[in-house]
């Protein structure tokens, strides 16, 4: 593709700079937009100034990346509320022994996590629960956050659902699920390795004698990831059962109120509160049906104090009556959980088999999405919130802002330049082609990459031979996936970890951009160049 005017060139350059500025530092002095306003931002210049029109501009949104993000999205977030992050995260501080174990396990949780949810979901969901770890063994803070962003980016190279970036060359290159994740498995697997030894090496000595809380932290392990309301608040049962009410409010106040009675040995009428009655047809209030129970057991009471011993078999009797009916609530309440936490994961497991036999990505994952929404039984609205809307508005704006800054041909020529020595079928080429991507990757991330070399990069190799098309497909996807690691700024999932860390309110944490640096450069390069030797034998 030869360059167009340098008018064109110059308008859809500006427009591409300040989408990437924007992208990359958020809040800018000059402009603190964010992230989605400055990608509706350049998309919008892209169409204003003439460099595409509003007909290209919707063509270049592609539907079916974004309806496979917003499926996997739904389904994690009811993941997260069936308590499967709670179960990794007890995986972290089961029977473990000292920081040097703590330390691996959160590498393997993390990469595990991040393959099955998307590293950024991973992230959001076990950085605070990290901090707790380390303060309260005692452990400093830095070697755990590194491993839980680390872990997570190589982790999520393994799927096409793992990262952003993998969604679109899965849709892109039309591999297969089962064909992507065995093709890029081994490295992801020996890179995970290879990342944990390399965090070992370079924080043994602060990782000696851990597992001494401070003495200023004497506090249990938690094990809770998720907001307990969250949990509870969803359950396998008709839209009703989210409105009983606790079953100790009524226990608690009817044995206030009979205390009250048989302290003062007077016989008067106990008004129940307004809150806890319903108004009929006819005007009068009516009242629940434990609320009959608490009056009924005051009244006995009350008729026992005055009758002597009799009372206290009435009492006794209301008490065990009482409890009985609040242990089989609770059990039924229980059991009605256990039953539909285990739909979601039935539920998640067959959208992965949906997956791993090739069916289509996009309305596999939003079948999935779905089935637990109609599964819950209730207004959908409180999960459906919890979507990142804003992510999904960022990436229409930046298939626009991408797709403009390839109609300048600026792309075209840099690779025309670079192709003649970034062929894969060489080992010098495979280098300098993962070098390219690392290199872009941490400039202009690895979305906006894939999304300028992908199409070019797969039509190089395709002239090889089949197999080489794919192997490209692979490279990028591992090179640009692990790239993120290289800075702070390299992935969204080391910037939540940093964030996440720095604003935690008992456990904060500020992760520096040149303290990540020190890890990230040695290990990224380390790691990329074992993973391309084992996708290049695929």
């Amino acid at each position: 593709m030869a360059m167009e005017p340098a008018l064109k060139v110059a308008l859809g350059s500006a427009a591409f700079a300040i989408f990437w500025v924007l992208a990359v530092f958020p809040a800018v002095p000059f402009l603190p937009i964010g992230r989605t306003a400055g990608s509706l931002l350049g998309a919008m210049l892209m169409v204003l100034l003439g460099v595409m029109s509003a007909d290209e501009a919707y063509a270049a949104v592609d539907l079916p990346i974004l309806g496979l993000l917003f499926g996997t999205m739904v389904v994690s977030v009811y993941l997260e509320r069936a308590d499967m992050f709670r179960h990794l995260g007890r995986l972290l501080s089961w029977r473990s022994h000292g920081g040097r174990d703590l330390l691996v396990r959160t590498c393997a949780v993390s990469a595990l996590a991040s393959a099955l949810f998307t590293n950024d979901t991973c992230c959001v969901v076990l950085t605070e629960f990290i901090l707790k770890i380390a303060r309260q063994n005692n452990l400093p803070p830095k070697p755990f956050l590194l491993a839980l962003a680390s872990s997570a980016n190589i982790g999520s190279a393994a799927t096409p659902i793992g990262n952003p970036q993998n969604l679109v060359i899965a849709v892109q290159s039309g591999i297969s699920f089962g064909q992507f994740v065995f093709g890029i498995l081994p490295a992801t697997l020996v890179g995970s390795v290879v990342n944990a030894a390399i965090l070992l090496c370079l924080y043994w000595g602060q990782l000696d004698g851990g597992m001494k809380p401070a003495a200023e932290e004497v506090v249990a392990v938690p094990t809770e990831v998720v907001e307990e309301e969250d949990v509870t608040s969803h359950r396998f049962s008709p839209a009703t059962m989210s409105h009983l009410r606790s079953k100790s409010q009524p226990q608690s106040q009817s044995q206030r109120l009979g205390a009250s009675s048989d302290a003062a040995g007077e016989d008067y009428h106990v008004k129940p509160p307004a809150a806890d009655a319903t108004a009929n047809g006819n005007g009068h209030r009516e009242y629940d049906g434990k609320q009959a129970l608490a009056n009924n057991g005051i009244h006995q009471r009350r008729v026992g104090a005055t009758n002597g011993g009799a009372g206290k078999v009435n009492d006794h009797s209301f008490q065990s009556e009482d409890k009985e009916v609040g242990m089989d609530d609770d059990e039924e309440e229980a059991w009605q959980s256990r039953v539909w936490k285990t739909c979601v994961y039935v539920i998640t497991a067959g959208m992965l088999v949906a997956l791993l036999l090739g069916l289509n990505m996009s309305w596999s994952a939003i079948t999935a999405a779905l089935a637990l929404i109609v599964l819950d039984f209730k207004d959908a609205r409180p999960c459906l919130e919890k979507v990142s809307y804003p992510l999904l508005l960022f990436f229409c704006g930046m298939f626009i802002t991408v797709d403009g800054f390839n109609k300048t041909g600026i792309p075209s020529t840099f690779w025309e330049f670079m192709e003649p020595y970034a062929r894969i079928d060489t080992p010098t080429g495979t280098a300098i082609l993962a070098l390219v991507i690392l290199l872009l990757s941490n400039v202009a991330s690895n979305v906006p990459t894939v999304l300028l070399l992908g199409a070019r990069v797969a039509a190089s190799a395709a002239a090889i031979s089949p197999a080489a098309q794919t192997n490209a497909w692979l490279i990028l996807a591992w090179t640009s996936t692990v790239a993120g690691n290289l800075s702070l700024l390299g992935s969204a999932a080391n910037l939540i970890v940093c964030e996440q860390a720095r604003r935690s309110q008992h456990y904060g944490y500020t992760l520096s951009f040149f303290s990540h640096l020190q890890f990230g450069f040695p290990a990224t390069i380390i790691v990329t160049g074992i993973g391309l030797l084992l996708i290049r034998t695929y």
